[in-house]
């Protein structure tokens, strides 16, 4: 059985647009998320927001919001509210590269499963995002630390190879194209 993918309601044109659209749209929240992780990086958080996500346990987490102090706290929920709207923006863009890939012909029903995974990738986001924000609320709990870590990692994952296919796959498929152009 063929699986059919999120996007079978857009014409390839709209998918391509959209596609277009969308791109933009993800590399400027991804910015806006840069800039607001800037003042999250610390000793106990060398990698800022990331090292929040992966803390693990609610010690280390509690550690790392201390250290940000009263403005970075404020950065910090700034950066996971507005994830919010990245997550919108990402798993749209990368689920419809994907599927544009996956119409070149390079490993189709890969690129279609994967850009149904963006949309748990999303959601996973969500719950991860949920977590954190309840630690760094003061109403955390040892799960919240460990949901959102075990929520980061399969996002993380079903996000990398979802642009590993749309790399790896588009230029797969652009070698194609020039070989049948020649």
């Amino acid at each position: 059985m063929k699986l059919s993918h999120p996007y079978q309601f857009l014409s390839p044109r709209l998918q391509n647009r959209a596609f277009a659209i969308m791109l933009p749209l993800t590399l400027l929240a991804m910015y806006v998320e840069q800039v607001t992780g800037v003042p999250l990086k610390s000793d106990v958080a060398p990698s800022g927001i990331f090292s929040f996500e992966f803390a693990g346990t609610l010690a280390a987490a509690q550690t790392m919001v201390k250290s940000w102090g009263q403005l970075g706290q404020i950065y910090a929920g700034v950066n996971i509210g507005f994830d919010f709207v990245f997550i919108i923006t990402y798993v749209i863009a990368i689920s419809l590269g994907c599927v544009i890939v996956a119409r070149g012909g390079v490993l189709s029903q890969v690129g279609i499963t994967l850009a149904w995974a963006m949309f748990a990738a999303g959601l996973f986001d969500c719950v991860e995002n949920y977590n954190l924000l309840q630690i760094l609320l003061g109403n955390g709990q040892e799960i919240n630390a460990m949901l959102a870590m075990w929520f980061a990692i399969p996002k993380f994952a079903i996000v990398i190879l979802g642009l590993a296919y749309f790399f790896i796959g588009g230029a797969v498929v652009l070698v194609m194209r020039a070989r049948e152009s020649h």
